[in-house]
């Protein structure tokens, strides 16, 4: 069955959202004060944002659940025909589905803080609020985390282009794994945002929404989630259009 562009805008906004309400809970749970989950770790946040992908995708099968612009424009310059069955690529689909993600990351992030409304309202500190939304440095040093964003996000929109010229049955769980995967091993130095509609979206709620205490939303290092992904999702687009046929 062919979607149309309506479908996909749709279908990306709310597979979106639902990625970023699991993946930002996750992250308030174990980053939060007086949670069930405090302390839990960051394989816990890694296996968290993993199956926050799991759940999206299923929920955005109408678009061919992108969900991040790295995978989009990487979609782009594979050479690819169409976004999802029935959807060329085209810039202006190509527009809308980004639309979607950021509208979908950003709704889903202040739902997050509704479920934790409470925790947010205790004494922390704002960097800590700061990043149930976004990611930001352990070490800041604004070109190495561009690279580490641009090879970890590589890694991500490669592996799922290879996924779709070799069909293994598993469908989204491919993808969870993946991500937990990149998380686990690239993801010490970022915190491995991958996907600029998941850090821009919720950095702008975090900067519109009344969180008690929260400060600075980190503009300054914005710009490194949002170019570093789009870098590596346009690579593996390219090295996908010479080596997966």
């Amino acid at each position: 069955m062919d979607y149309t562009i309506g479908d996909a805008f749709l279908s990306e906004t709310l597979g979106t959202a639902l990625l970023l309400l699991l993946g930002a809970g996750v992250v308030a749970n174990v980053i939060l004060p007086k949670t069930k989950g405090f302390g839990g770790g960051w394989l816990l946040i890694n296996f968290g944002w993993g199956l926050g992908v799991f759940a999206g995708v299923y929920a955005a099968y109408k678009s061919g659940a992108h969900l991040n612009p790295a995978v989009t424009i990487g979609i782009w310059a594979s050479g690819a025909d169409e976004f999802a069955k029935g959807i060329p690529v085209t810039a202006a689909n190509g527009f809308l589905y980004v639309t979607a993600q950021m509208l979908g990351a950003a709704i889903g992030a202040g739902l997050a803080f509704l479920a934790y409304k409470k925790h947010f309202d205790q004494d922390a500190d704002p960097a800590v609020k700061l990043g149930v939304f976004s990611t930001g440095p352990e070490l800041r040093s604004y070109g190495w985390n561009f690279v580490t964003e641009v090879l970890a996000t590589f890694v991500l929109v490669f592996i799922v282009l290879a996924f779709g010229k070799t069909p293994a049955e598993l469908g989204p769980l491919a993808v969870a794994l993946l991500v937990v995967g990149i998380g686990a091993s690239l993801g010490g130095p970022t915190g491995y945002a991958i996907n600029p509609a998941r850090d821009l979206g919720p950095r702008i709620a975090h900067a519109l929404l009344p969180i008690k205490g929260k400060g600075s939303s980190d503009w300054a290092y914005a710009w490194v989630p949002i170019a570093g992904p789009l870098v590596g999702g346009i690579l593996a687009g390219l090295l996908a259009r010479v080596y997966i046929v």
